[in-house]
């Protein structure tokens, strides 16, 4: 099977066309994948033409072409706009949607190997605290079964729980729930890179609320790293969050697993910027999508860094990655 890897163009009103256009420059770097877009034809001729950057397209509605490497092949999403970098909510809702979709069935039937999708506004086309990770697992039919992990070859990161508040979060956990999420990420490791993690797990409290008897930490978070440990995971916690990264380098930790989004992801991208993936684990394919959003507040002044995008789609080489 041809290694053909799908880029969904994601959010319209963001600097997606920007970071594909510039990824795409540098396609020297993905050996052999074969890389295609999902999206609109006529809005990326007209966003790039905004954004003075010259770039050979090709509109496709089938993937039975050899012509991967000479131009950029854009699986067409027919939609009207009038304004390239700014449409309609209800619009970009749909247009995001039926392209995901797209890649999901062509990724479920096995037309590719996986999919990487560009940045999306989730508070625009998501409801139920959603976000791509979920809507994948949703339409797969394995909801709950999904796991976050942000990729770094130095460390990676887990939120047991993604996107939801704050005030919800001690309620979403379980010990079932970090157990699960844990075995997951073995098991890719094991996979991808031969080894065994070394796994980091952070409580939820300050100083892990001093282990006290109510606190989530001695009823959920302790008694599943106790059940971990006797299976033989290398797990190591509740780690205190606010030492936890500081502790990563000397305990060699190659993941920390955190009880909620922020939790991880803020300090994550304090170290590491644009130098990381965002992997869904639990699926039967490959989805990444770049570790950062749609970069509204530089859209149109050609000063995204298309980093992330061009290390996702890297990933795809790497070890001949397996789900």
């Amino acid at each position: 099977m041809r290694k053909l890897i799908a880029i969904v163009a994601g959010d319209p009103h963001s600097i997606n066309t920007e970071i594909i256009a510039k990824a795409w420059k540098k396609k020297s770097v993905f050996k052999n994948l074969n890389v295609f877009v999902i999206g609109s034809y006529n809005l990326i001729k007209s966003q790039l033409r905004t954004l003075k950057i010259q770039l050979k397209l090709k509109k496709i509605n089938n993937l039975n072409h050899n012509g991967f490497k000479k131009e950029l092949l854009i699986y067409d999403v027919p939609l009207s706009f009038k304004k390239p970098f700014n449409l309609p909510i209800n619009i970009k809702k749909n247009y995001i949607i039926k392209s995901l979709s797209l890649a999901l069935n062509f990724a479920k039937n096995k037309k590719i190997v996986g999919f990487i999708n560009c940045p999306i506004n989730k508070n625009e086309i998501f409801n139920n605290n959603y976000g791509v990770t979920e809507l994948s697992a949703k339409k797969l039919g394995v909801l709950g079964q999904e796991v976050m992990l942000i990729y770094n070859k130095n460390l990676s990161v887990c939120p047991i729980t993604t996107h939801i508040k704050v005030k919800d979060v001690s309620k979403n956990l379980s010990k079932n729930k970090i157990i699960q999420k844990v075995i997951t990420i073995n098991k890719f490791y094991k996979k991808n890179f031969k080894i065994k993690p070394r796994i980091g797990i952070m409580g939820l409290n300050p100083h892990n609320n001093e282990l006290k008897n109510n606190s989530e930490e001695k009823k959920i978070i302790l008694p599943a790293i106790k059940i971990l440990k006797k299976k033989g995971y290398k797990v190591i916690g509740p780690v205190s969050s606010d030492t936890a990264f500081l502790k990563s380098k000397q305990s060699n930790f190659d993941v920390l697993v955190g009880m909620y989004h922020d939790q991880v992801l803020t300090p994550f991208k304090a170290l590491f910027n644009f130098n990381a993936i965002n992997i869904t684990l639990g699926l039967p394919f490959l989805r990444i999508s770049p570790d950062h959003g749609t970069g509204k507040d530089i859209i149109k002044k050609k000063l995204a860094n298309p980093q992330s995008l061009i290390e996702s789609i890297k990933f795809f080489n790497k070890n001949n990655v397996k789900i």
